[in-house]
């Protein structure tokens, strides 16, 4: 596929219409309050996987809800101080897969906290947390699930879960708070961007070819699932236009993106016809944190710079992270639950 979308000089100047609604903080404000009321329990079980080199433990915390979620938590072998937290969001259809999967962070020093993504983990990768709540009608996918309405849309149970994933990491000892940073690519740099807006003192974040960007355009321009899924629901849905429209404005990455506090490294692919470069660029051009770059690459497609930006991360992250905090004392693994 050649270049599809507006050139780059267009790009670097090109602002989303999204309307933002009035309410959209006091939304969020409410949709964490409800969800802080339940007690986070989180858990980390050890889990024996025959690697050496990390520690493994199988994570649940109350997220949406007080829902269940899963993840999984890897940090270097034996490590005694608190360490660098990173959590990542996943990419679309997947779940937390199997613990083997994720050794890049552990061995770059990281403590990793993988969080899986409800009700998906059966495109590509395995997931194993539910979807509790229910769903009106819907096309196949997970982006019309309650999307005529913003309190039942299935975006908000993710977002939440992403917040307390963050603060479930947190109350782990072996992390370092101040060293937090959030991460992923496609979806789950989207998911990267909504933490970005409501958790406010990240030391970093790195949303990679960010999905659920820009809605406006971003659900006409491109025939492409996951974006096409909306104009689906609306090719039969036809008299739910302003619902849909206003449901998606408090999921929009570029609202979420004018609230960040954090330093941010993008990236975005010029050939990229699922996650058009001009939705990424209107969530980083709404940036507000003044120290934020932006990677091109600019014949690929959704793939984004795959090996080459996980190497160019690996280099960015280090200069973004505050001193540590003093290591904690006598932590052991919670008791084993549902």
């Amino acid at each position: 596929m050649a270049l599809f979308d507006l050139p780059l000089d267009e790009l670097r100047a090109y602002r989303s219409r999204s309307a933002e609604p009035a309410d959209f903080d006091a939304f969020w404000s409410q949709t964490l309050e409800e969800a802080r009321a339940h007690p986070l329990e989180a858990r980390f079980e050890p889990v024996r996987t025959g690697l050496s080199t990390v520690d493994v433990y199988d994570v649940t915390f109350a997220g949406f809800g007080g829902q269940p979620v899963k993840g999984w938590f890897v940090a270097p072998a034996h490590a005694a101080e608190p360490l660098p937290l990173l959590v990542e969001f996943v990419g679309y259809g997947g779940g937390r897969g199997l613990p083997h999967t994720h050794l890049l962070w552990a061995s770059a020093g990281f403590a990793h906290l993988v969080m899986d993504t409800r009700g998906q983990g059966s495109g590509w990768s395995v997931g194993d947390t539910p979807d509790e709540a229910g769903s009106g009608p819907a096309v196949p996918g997970f982006m019309t699930r309650g999307i005529e309405d913003p309190r039942s849309f299935y975006y908000r149970r993710v977002f939440t879960d992403a917040v307390r994933a963050v603060e479930a990491a947190r109350a782990h000892p072996l992390t370092d708070a101040a060293r937090t940073v959030a991460l992923g690519t496609s979806q789950g740099g989207g998911i990267t961007l909504a933490v970005a807006g409501l958790v406010p003192d990240l030391a970093a974040v790195a949303p990679d070819v960010p999905f659920l960007c820009d809605f406006p355009r971003a659900i006409r321009l491109t025939d492409r699932d996951p974006y096409r899924e909306v104009g689906r629901y609306l090719n039969t849905h036809r008299a739910s236009v302003d619902r849909v429209t206003r449901t998606l404005s408090y999921f929009d990455g570029v609202h979420f993106a004018a609230r960040a506090n954090a330093p941010a490294l993008f990236s975005t692919a010029l050939e990229d016809q699922t996650c058009p470069p001009s939705t990424v660029f209107a969530a980083f051009n709404a940036y507000a944190h003044a120290d934020k770059q932006i990677e091109i690459y600019d014949f690929n497609g959704h793939e984004g710079g795959g090996p080459h930006q996980e190497a160019t991360r690996l280099d960015w992250l280090p200069n973004h992270l505050t001193p540590r905090h003093p290591a904690s004392e006598d932590w052991s693994p919670a008791p084993s639950g549902p």
